[in-house]
């Protein structure tokens, strides 16, 4: 985590003297009113902001977990950073069928409203018949 801590720093201060050099190149050849260009300068800033944020959060997180993870380790085994993540449904076709109706929402949204009309319906029977998967055939409990 010390190197992506770094890289993002090593990020955010490139961002913050490319916006610099950015703000006083566009203001030296424009020759009008020598305003800088401000879309750039802007975007660059941010840019650097967001790479400081990151790496604030992977330092503040390294530190809270007690510096080093198995991850960084050279004698880590796979088990060591293996924990559990949930319970997944194998075999299932309800997350695809879930998938085509959001599509087809978020669709109707972009598109027209009626073809989220029909995908509203798709998207509760899928969240019904994947909530439910267990209690019928193979899996019944």
């Amino acid at each position: 985590m010390r190197a992506n801590r770094n890289l993002f720093w090593l990020l955010a201060a490139f961002f913050w003297i490319a916006a610099i050099v950015y703000t006083v190149w566009t203001a030296s050849t424009n020759e009008v009113n020598h305003q800088p260009e401000w879309i750039g300068t802007v975007g660059m800033t941010l840019s650097g902001i967001l790479g400081a944020f990151l790496a604030f959060y992977i330092g503040s997180t390294e530190r809270s977990l007690g510096g080093v993870l198995p991850e960084d380790r050279q004698d880590a085994d796979i088990d060591d950073g293996d924990p559990e993540v949930g319970h997944f449904s194998p075999w299932s076709w309800w997350p695809l069928v879930l998938a085509l109706g959001l599509g087809l929402v978020f669709t109707g949204l972009a598109v027209g409203v009626w073809i989220a009309f029909l995908g509203a319906p798709i998207v509760l029977v899928s969240i019904i018949g994947w909530n439910y998967e267990y209690y019928r055939g193979n899996f019944g409990r």
